[in-house]
């Protein structure tokens, strides 16, 4: 198999692994320990599978294709830019992501997606649940969608655009679970957002860093905002 062939296999592999982990690992779960709802020891042990779904690609990448799991090699950058690449990015998604799910609320009259209000009350106070639900979403989701998925497309089509495009629309469509317009459109953007710094930049811990800062923010800010207003938060 070429190279470009086994890239192809991993891009499908990985996105079939994440979609996976995130619509089926709790009912799994919960065929041995029987939960009743969706409890926060549940939820732990769904976003562990995510660490498991890296493990995997890491093995993949290892074994089968044989280079480096980083295509791009990772920049180095100075303290400063570092803090204001974060600050910048945090505030293009947050203005930008409000703005796109406000108008699709406006024009479609969506209702508050069921799992926001769910998370609301899963995550109510629990602050290490937090930190580690934020920790796993930066790390697994840049390293897969950004540093795995992005330059392997942009490789196997010779496209950049299509690299940035698809692995936006992918990063959108885990998203999809959610089951609103609004939390597709918002992340879509993000990912492009995402896609197109790691393009010009090659450094994947800036939008690790800017990821986890977002969604821990949005997430302490559910303990704090009524539930007519969480579909303007993109977790």
């Amino acid at each position: 198999m070429s190279l470009n062939g086994k890239y192809s296999l991993g891009v499908v592999l990985t996105f079939v692994l994440l979609a996976a982990s995130m619509l089926y690992s709790i009912p799994l779960i919960n065929s041995f320990f029987h939960y009743k709802t969706l409890t926060q020891d549940l939820f732990f042990y769904n976003r562990l599978s995510l660490w498991l779904v890296l493990l995997l690609v890491l093995i993949y990448n290892f074994f089968i294709e044989n280079r480096s799991f980083f295509v791009w090699e990772d920049r180095k950058y100075s303290y400063i830019f570092y803090f204001g690449a974060v600050i910048l990015l945090y505030l293009i998604c947050l203005f930008g992501g409000a703005f796109l799910n406000a108008i699709i609320i406006f024009l479609t009259k969506e209702k508050v997606s069921e799992r926001l209000l769910e998370f609301k009350i899963l995550f109510k106070n629990n602050y290490l649940l937090i930190i580690f639900t934020c920790l796993t979403a930066g790390v697994i989701e840049e390293l897969l969608m950004r540093a795995y998925i992005q330059p392997r497309i942009e490789k196997i089509y010779n496209s950049p655009a299509l690299g940035i495009i698809v692995s936006a629309l992918l990063f959108a469509i885990l998203h999809s679970t959610y089951g609103t317009i609004a939390q597709v459109v918002g992340p879509f953007f993000i990912g492009i957002v995402f896609a197109l710094f790691y393009k010009k930049y090659s450094n994947i811990k800036i939008l690790i860093i800017c990821h986890f800062m977002f969604d821990f923010i949005s997430m302490m800010m559910m303990n704090l905002v009524d539930f007519k207003h969480l579909s303007l938060l993109n977790l």
